[in-house]
């Protein structure tokens, strides 16, 4: 891999960056928007795997000197970065333009550090997910143009997503010893939760993928719950 993830800082404190807090600093950036849209174009942070969702953080070691590039020219504008999942078999084309997914999800950078090296670490906070349009060639890294994909839930949904959280902090527990991802802090929202643990949970990209994809936490939480039943039946 050319950029790897900083997984030290997986605490407590990435937990409880909420998308409430994510939205203001949005709102605090000037002209970058919340989760309902995003800019027309938007850098793009393309790996071999999904690693961010719309209601979670996650924090990247950023090295290689194109993507160095981008989160600098993020810094000095409305901070989003758009992370997005490399096609199977981009490793022949890693330094050039490998195909990717269509959907991915794009991050606002609610902390980081320059290092003495002029490499980043850098958090991105969730904001929405994207679909992808076209890509413009104008930079070293790549630059995507996008259309927002919101995730609308109703009271039913909101009811039903709570039922599902009961079940999946049963399943996780359960499995603790295997999957040794620690229980959410009481608090945080039932979103937050499920998203956390689609980022966390150890499978493989393609599956990710498809936790992402779903029409919202909710159809999240399902697939989830199924995941991890289908887990508990191989011990």
């Amino acid at each position: 891999m050319k950029a790897t993830t900083l997984i030290v800082a997986l605490g407590i404190s990435v937990l409880l960056c909420t998308p409430a807090t994510v939205a203001a600093q949005a709102a605090a950036a000037g002209d970058a928007p919340i989760a309902g849209g995003l800019p027309a174009t938007i850098p793009i942070f393309p790996l071999e795997g999904p690693t961010l969702f719309p209601n979670a953080s996650y924090p990247f070691r950023i090295f290689e000197p194109r993507y160095r590039a981008m989160v600098a020219d993020a810094l000095k504008g409305d901070r989003i970065i758009g992370m997005v999942m490399l096609q199977p078999g981009y490793e022949a084309e890693y330094e050039g333009r490998p195909p990717i997914v269509s959907i991915g999800c794009a991050g606002l950078i609610t902390d980081y550090e320059e290092l003495p090296n002029g490499e980043y670490t850098i958090v991105l906070g969730g904001l929405t997910k994207f679909r992808i349009t076209g890509e413009d060639d104008s930079r070293t890294y790549r630059l995507a143009h996008v259309e927002a994909v919101p995730e609308v839930e109703n009271e039913r949904d909101t009811i039903a997503l709570g039922e599902q959280r009961q079940r999946l902090e049963s399943l996780v527990l359960a499995l603790s010893a295997r999957l040794r991802i620690p229980e959410a802090p009481a608090g945080v929202p039932d979103e937050q939760v499920v998203d956390e643990l689609s980022q966390r949970l150890p499978i493989d990209p393609v599956s990710k993928q498809r936790l992402l994809e779903q029409d919202g936490p909710l159809a999240r939480a399902i697939v989830l719950v199924e995941m991890l039943e289908a887990l508990s039946k191989t011990q």
